[in-house]
């Protein structure tokens, strides 16, 4: 299945979606001529960027209530492009890790066609996503102490799993990105995410342009343990030129209408 049809497909589940509010698996295997595998991948990614809410045996239309007091929602496509553009970085039979977050979990829809993934995250969000690809990659989970402020788990028994392993990649969001010194977050518990960092040799940083510039206290990762910056075509120039000095690749994902 191309890429273009695979997008044809899910604008018509979110079509479909938009005109009966509710779905279901089996509706959508049926109606667009798909295994049911691939449907549930297509709401995993759908909902991994925010479109839906999948319930037991289909999904529904994301409530305008959550998108009206979820103050971090933003348009989901740019999210999807570095989601895109951060799949085109993996390789077969890579060994990666994906923190939690809502912009990496736009990866996982993208890694359908990669083959002989081994995959570990702290995320169970992200874990069940990676579970509903049909290529079926490896899954790793860091277990640890479950942290409700970033929905993944954290601590010390995580960072000891990780430790024991080592990765091609890693890929991890940040709150904010300080141009001068890094990546920044509201998180006082970066410990874990300096341990993925330090036990994955190329670090990718995924992020939306719009926290480029933004100041927050906690220091997660300095500049020189990034590898690349994921963002999007907004970025301007001059703040790309900016943190490009500090000897990271810089990617803008051109988003989709």
């Amino acid at each position: 299945m191309s890429k273009r049809n695979t997008q044809q497909r899910r604008h018509r589940i979110m079509a479909m979606l938009g005109e009966q509010g509710e779905v279901s698996v089996d509706q959508l295997a049926r109606e667009l001529g798909t295994s049911e595998v691939t449907i549930r991948k297509d709401l995993a990614t759908l909902e991994a960027s925010g479109l839906l809410l999948r319930r037991y045996g289909g999904a529904i239309a994301m409530p305008s209530e959550i998108l009206q007091d979820d103050p971090s929602h933003s348009p989901s496509r740019y999210k999807a492009a570095i989601g895109r553009a951060a799949a085109a970085q993996i390789r077969d039979h890579q060994r990666i890790v994906i923190d939690s977050g809502r912009t990496t979990a736009a990866l996982i829809g993208e890694l359908g066609e990669k083959r002989g993934l081994v995959v570990m995250t702290n995320s169970l969000n992200s874990a069940n996503a990676l579970r509903e690809l049909e290529n079926e990659p490896t899954l790793l989970m860091t277990g640890g102490t479950w942290d409700p402020h970033s929905e993944s788990f954290q601590g010390q028994v995580a960072e000891q799993v990780l430790r024991a392993y080592d990765f091609d990649q890693l890929f991890i969001g940040a709150d904010g990105i300080d141009i001068a010194r890094g990546t920044t977050t509201f998180n006082e518990l970066i410990g874990l995410s300096r341990v993925m960092a330090e036990v994955a040799r190329e670090v990718n940083v995924m992020v939306e342009s719009d926290k480029i510039g933004r100041r927050i206290p906690n220091l997660e990762l300095p500049w020189d343990k990034v590898t690349r910056l994921i963002t999007d075509e907004r970025l301007d120039n001059a703040s790309r030129q900016q943190i490009e000095l500090h000897g990271v690749q810089v990617i803008c994902a051109r988003a989709e209408d």
